[in-house]
């Protein structure tokens, strides 16, 4: 199973973190696991090419753990409205689409939110 812990504070969406297989199919095979992968990355890519915002990741195959925070979602960081919204939209809108996917694959995914200050 994938457990995604999504960072939640003051009601904005601004990082998450992503642990195991989904266990959906073999290793390398896994479309579920390709999916959320290629999800993770575009959100990566948009935040930082699209909106100029660096995004904190870390990624550790070993462990399948991959950890993305973006300051530019909080206010304390980025003073600009417009990105601010973006990229903590972009978080809300990834959290959103596991969300429905859970419906199907629930029973390859756990997805929750903690918030933190």
């Amino acid at each position: 199973m994938t457990k995604i812990v999504f960072f939640r504070s003051g009601g904005v969406f601004y990082g998450f973190e992503e642990q195991g297989h989904t266990g959906y199919g073999e290793a390398g095979d896994d479309i579920l696991c390709s999916a959320i992968s290629a999800m993770t990355m575009f959100l990566i890519n948009t935040a930082e090419v699209a909106y100029d915002s660096r995004v904190d990741y870390d990624i550790e195959e070993g462990d399948t753990l991959i950890r993305v925070r973006a300051k530019a979602a909080l206010p304390e960081f980025e003073a600009d409205d417009y990105k601010r919204y973006a990229v903590s939209g972009l978080f809300l809108g990834y959290y959103r689409q596991l969300g429905d996917m859970l419906e199907e694959y629930g029973d390859y995914l756990d997805v929750s939110v903690q918030d933190r200050p």
